[in-house]
Parts: structure tokens; sequence; C-alpha cells
């Protein structure tokens, strides 16, 4: 009989195995496919019971459909059985090409394992190729079609509605609907990977759009200042982008700053900061130009923005505003090396910036002890002349473009520290650091024997006021305060552009005028002395001071103290010569 309807079965089969397979490929998802796969057993093969045993990625399986029937569905949907139970079961079955088939009178020894089962025991067969409820057929699954590739996954069989053993026929088409079926489970999970990817980089193109968003507005709408610059190559600093409140700070359009570069706003004596910072990231305080021509100083801080395949590209700027307190800072530097009364620089002062005139070597004498063990000839650094003046940035005055050699805020010979192992002394013991400033000039002392030799040097000027005592203390200390400061301006104006009048104290000024021979420092000293005669009105009353004035030369080899010293030594020589003239004239 099964002979000669073999023909009506192959096509019957045939067509389930064609429907079934045409389902596979209009599942959705990876569980409509898996169901999918167990229903088309049912539907199409001839089986009344089936399950899909899915691979796990620990390597264990689990029952992921069960078709046919509810209470299996029920007792093994989702039950785990361990890799190394089915790797047995696979081991040990009858191999029918690529099926595995394990009959009843061997399964009994599976009874215990782990794997999940439906079988129940039955009568012994009644025709050899019966099928006998303990029997077991799988068909598995591999992600390369054969048993070469991955394991994917068991197909398990149950049931045959012929109540027979699957002939040759029936097996061939298990084998190639497993096939399928591997191909579609494949797909599916190819898919779903790709939909979860798809989900994944969605949410991480929401969340990038958020975080540029977020920095946006915080770069749009920060109270203060901030940049994305060029970082590298022929741009390197050119702005790419500038917020709201940067441009307000410099007083231009943000399609104006795309024209400039940081190097092109800073302030030319800041550019070696800027390089500094731009270079290596961090924070420095330095002056960016208005639009109007005036700067103002700011706090900027660099963070270096890296692109993870070229390497860092761009660098984030931060720009502050601390014009205030930079002028606060300034102010209270100018508190402390000038006088609160008449605005001119004090006594601590007027020391640092005449030693920084002076070097530890007097022209022509031997090398200092100290200069030979560790040699140095001058004190601490080099200050360029500038329109800032204070103890630590005194300006050299007199020699335009040269700089102030020996600056240090001990002063003269004795607190000169090492120069460093750059410093090579010239004839005078001064010479340059590595050529990176200009020689020292030497300061010389004209020769008091030959007033007329043209001589050159640095003039010390020590002025004391005749007759203030008693205009204090005949008029009170307000108008004493007043004839000071009326005395500053008027020996303030008698000077040169490039010179210092200090107040000592009291009733004591000093002068300091570069490049004086001995003739023009005391033509300097009459022409102070006739400024400061004329009358000076307080408060509607007119009041007369004059002044003794003492000229002292500065010259290396002196401390400030000795040169201060010297100069007020010969005021008061001048000062008892012209009171003895007083009295014989009277």
């Amino acid at each position: 009989m099964e002979t000669e309807s073999e023909p009506y079965v192959r096509l019957a089969t045939l067509r389930g195995l064609h429907q079934v397979v045409a389902d596979l490929n209009t599942a959705r998802s990876l569980a409509d496919t898996l169901q999918t796969v167990a229903d088309g057993i049912v539907t199409g093969l001839g089986y009344e019971l089936s399950a899909v045993n899915l691979v796990r990625p620990d390597g264990d399986l689990v029952v992921a459909a069960v078709a046919g029937s509810a209470g299996a569905e029920a007792l093994m949907a989702g039950r785990v059985g361990s890799r190394v139970s089915w790797e047995r079961r696979l081991a040990m079955a009858d191999q029918w090409g690529a099926l595995r088939f394990i009959p009843y009178t061997e399964g009994w020894v599976l009874d215990n394992d782990d794997v999940p089962q439906w079988h129940t025991a039955g009568p012994a067969p009644r025709f050899p190729d019966e099928w006998h409820p303990m029997d077991r057929l799988f068909a598995p699954m591999y992600t390369a079609g054969t048993a070469g590739g991955e394991l994917l996954g068991v197909i398990s069989v149950d049931k045959p509605r012929n109540g027979r053993r699957p002939g040759a026929w029936g097996r061939e088409a298990l084998q190639m609907y497993a096939f399928q079926a591997a191909i579609a489970i494949s797909n599916a999970r190819l898919r779903a990977n790709m939909q979860r990817a798809l989900v994944r980089l969605e949410r991480e193109q929401q969340a990038l759009r958020a975080s540029e968003e977020s920095f946006r507005q915080a770069f749009e709408y920060a109270p203060s200042g901030m940049a994305i610059a060029e970082m590298g190559g022929d741009q390197h600093g050119r702005l790419h982008r500038t917020n709201d409140a940067l441009c307000r700070l410099l007083g231009r359009s943000a399609s104006q700053m795309r024209r400039y570069s940081f190097s092109d706003l800073v302030h030319p004596e800041d550019i070696g900061t800027l390089l500094r910072t731009s270079a290596e990231g961090g924070r420095a305080e330095l002056r960016l130009a208005r639009r109007d021509g005036t700067y103002v100083w700011v706090s900027l801080r660099n963070s270096v923005v890296a692109d993870a395949a070229d390497g860092p590209r761009f660098l984030l700027t931060h720009v502050e505003d601390i014009e205030e307190r930079k002028r606060h800072e300034l102010q209270l530097a100018h508190r402390a090396s000038h006088d609160s009364l008449t605005g001119l620089p004090n006594s601590a002062e007027l020391r640092a910036r005449l030693s920084s005139r002076l070097c530890g070597r007097a022209p022509g004498s031997e090398p200092h002890a100290a200069a030979v063990a560790a040699p140095y000839g001058c004190l601490d650094g080099f200050a360029e002349v500038e329109g800032v003046e204070g103890p630590v940035g005194a300006a050299l005055y007199g020699q335009e473009g040269s700089y102030a050699h020996g600056f240090g805020s001990e002063g003269g010979p004795d607190h000169a520290p090492d120069c460093g192992p750059d410093y090579a002394p010239d004839e005078f013991g001064c010479g340059t650091h590595d050529g990176a400033y200009p020689g020292h000039v030497h300061a010389i002392a004209p020769a008091e024997d030959e007033p007329d030799d043209g001589t050159k040097g640095l003039a010390v000027l020590f002025c004391d006021l005749d007759g203030f005592k008693a205009i204090n203390d005949r008029f009170g200390h307000h108008t004493g305060d007043a004839v000071l400061i009326e005395v500053a301006r008027r020996l303030s104006n008698g000077v040169r552009e490039g010179d210092t009048v200090a107040r000592l104290g009291g009733d004591e000024f000093v002068v300091l005028a570069d490049g004086l021979t001995q003739a023009d420092a005391e033509d300097l000293a009459v022409r102070l002395r006739s400024a400061i005669l004329p009358p000076i009105r307080v408060d509607g009353r007119a009041v007369r001071v004059g002044a003794s004035f003492g000229i002292g030369w500065a010259g290396c080899g002196m401390s400030a103290d000795e040169v201060l010293h010297s100069a007020d030594q010969r005021m008061y020589v001048e000062k008892r010569s012209r009171a003895k003239a007083g009295r014989r004239a009277g």
C-alpha cells in the first residue's frame, strides 16, 4: 500500500514543504519566526507535535516555540536543557542523514536528564516501523546549513500522523525544512540585531543631538566670552565661532571675529603668553584688543578638544573680563610704591629704580670673589621701560630701547643672585644672558676734577626744602601738604620724560636723571630751584619755600643707599654754604 501511494505522498509532502518554507519568510520578528518553524512541522510535514530548542548565548538550549499541543507547550515552553545533555543525545543517536533518531529501546537512559520532553510510555510496536511514544527524532540546525557550522538549535518532532517512522522521503523533507528554518532563524536574528542596533544608534543620536543643543545653549548664552579656535597648521588660532558675550566684550560682530585669530587680537607684549597657552592648553592673563583700539585684561582658559582619529583639532577658549581686578591690582601696586600725598614714587620705589641701574662691579675693578666661584655681576633680572611703575617693574631712565640691568627686591651688590649658567660677563663684569638681552650700560660717574670732559652719567639730585618747617608750624599741616603737592608738581614739570622725581619723606625729594654731564646736572638743579621759588597760594595765602640741591652720581659698584647718602651729604654742604653766603650778605 505504501509503495502504491509513494508518488502521491511525495507530491503532497512537497506541496506542504513549499508552503511552510514560504511562511518562514513572512515572519516579522525572531519570536514569530521560531513559532512559524514549529507550526510548519505540524501543518506541512505531518507531525502532531514539534518544538524548537534555540541555543542561548551561554550555550544551553531553551524551548523557544512549541506547536501541536497546548499541554506540551505549557509543560516545556521557556524551559532550558543543558548543552552537555543535548550533545549527549546527538552523539548517541542514529544518524539519518542530517537527522538524529533515538529509538525507544535506547531512549530510556535519557529519562532523567534535564532536557525538556513530553514522551510517555506505551505498548510495544505492532509492526517493525510503527512509531513508539518513546522514540525521539531531532533535526539539528546549523549556521552554515550543515554540521560544519555552529549549532543554532534543534527541532524536536513526535507523533507522525500516519503512525509510522518517516521513510526516506519524509526524512529528506524534514532535513530540507531544518536547513531552511536555520536560514530563516539566522536572518531573523540578523534583523533583530540590526533593529536593536538601529534603536541604539537612534538613542545615541538623540543623546548626541541633546548634548550638542546643550553645548550650543551653554556656549551661546554663557555670561562670559567663549570661542572655538583652530589648533595646529597654518590656521592655528583662527576663530571659528564666538559667542555674544565675547563679541560684546571686544566690540566686534561674530562675522568680524571670524576674520581674526587670537594672535591678531592679543597685545604684542602678551604674544608669548598666548602661544604657550594655546600650545599646551591651560590658563593665562593677557590683554585683548577692542574695536576702538583699547585693550581689556582677560583671563583666558584653553581646553584642547581632541579628535580620536586625527588628534587635537580645536581649542575651546573661555574668556573672562578681569579689567576691574587688574585695575585694583595696579592701584594696590601703585599705592605700595608711590607716596599717598604727592603721587610720586616713594622711597622703596626710588631705591628699586636706582638699584635696577647698578651692577655689582665698579668699572676697572677686579672680579668679586663670589663672581669667580659662581659668576655674577648683575642683580636679579631685566625690566624693559613700560608705562607701569612699581618696585617690581622698574624702568631704565634716559636710555631709550635699553633694559634695566640687575634689578632686585633687595638691591645693591651684596644681594646680587647668581645670573645662571648662560651668563657671560663683559669687560665690566656685567654682560648678557646668552644673548637674550642687550648688554648692560655701565653707570660711570663724571670726574669731578674735569667737569667739562663730556662724560655722561646717572645724576642723583637730592632736594631739601628751605623754610618748610616754619610754614608747617605757622599755618598747619594742611598748608604744608598743599606746599608739598605743588613742589612735587613743579619738580615733575621741570624734568624730562623718563626721569624720576621721588619723595623720600617729609620735605625731601630726589631726582634721577640719566645721560647728564656735570654741567647738565648743575643747570638742572638751578632750573628746579628756580621753579620752586615762586609763591605758592594756599587758601588765598601766598607762601614761599626755597630748596637746596646736592648732586651725586650713581656708579656701578655702589649700592642705592650709598648713592643717596652721597647726594644727601652734598646737599647739606650746599645748604650750609648758601646759609653762610646769606649771613655774609646780611
